[in-house]
Formats: structure tokens, C-alpha cells, sequence
């Protein structure tokens, strides 16, 4: 299996607030839920994805509360608000056509 691919600056968020539209989930069930999604492609470091929470935290399109994991242990658990949600049907769609671009001009060889 080839190496790990980092995750595109400027991405991160947008995959963050896509795991969480399945509900509430704590940071290592997020990075879990991505890693499934992408088979082990993508390198998906804990600070970076906890600097993404913050952000999205800050500009309110999750929020964060203390719970309990299966195992007992103390998380913060992040979900998606309205916002949240609204900016990543936004965002998705300019995704979806940034990325067609990009695959149609290297497809033009």
C-alpha cells in the first residue's frame, strides 16, 4: 500500500464537518470515521485535526461538550450546527467543482 497522502491545506475542515453531519462524534471517532472513508489514504495527524475543531468551534459551525465514551472516559463530543451545516453544502459543492476542473485538465494529456 502506498505511504499515506497529507491532507490538502484548506481540507481538513471541510472533511471534519462531513464526518460530523452523521452526528456527534469525539476526536478520535472523527479521525476514524475518515480513515474508513479513505481506506488508510489520507494522513490524518491528531493536532491538526484538533487546531480544525477549534476553528470550526470558533467560527461556530460546531460545538463542542463534555461526555463520556463507551470505555468510560472523559471527551469532548463535537457536533454540527445549522451554520455548520449550511457552509459545508457550500463548500462541498465548490469542492466537487474545483475537483472536476482539476481531474478534467490533468485528464487532457
Amino acid at each position: 500500500m502506498p505511504a499515506p497522502l497529507p491532507v490538502l491545506r484548506g481540507t481538513l475542515d471541510l472533511l471534519v464537518l462531513r464526518a460530523l453531519a452523521w452526528g456527534p462524534m469525539h476526536g478520535y471517532e472523527i479521525t476514524q470515521w475518515l480513515d474508513d472513508r479513505a481506506n488508510g489514504r489520507l494522513e490524518l495527524l491528531d493536532s491538526a485535526l484538533y487546531q480544525a475543531l477549534y476553528r470550526l468551534e470558533e467560527k461556530r459551525f460546531v460545538r463542542g461538550a463534555w461526555g463520556v465514551t463507551e470505555n468510560k472516559r472523559r471527551a469532548r463530543y463535537y457536533e454540527l450546527t445549522s451554520a455548520g451545516r449550511s457552509y459545508l453544502k457550500a463548500e462541498a459543492a465548490k469542492w466537487e467543482v474545483f475537483a472536476a476542473t482539476v481531474s478534467s485538465i490533468l485528464s487532457f494529456a
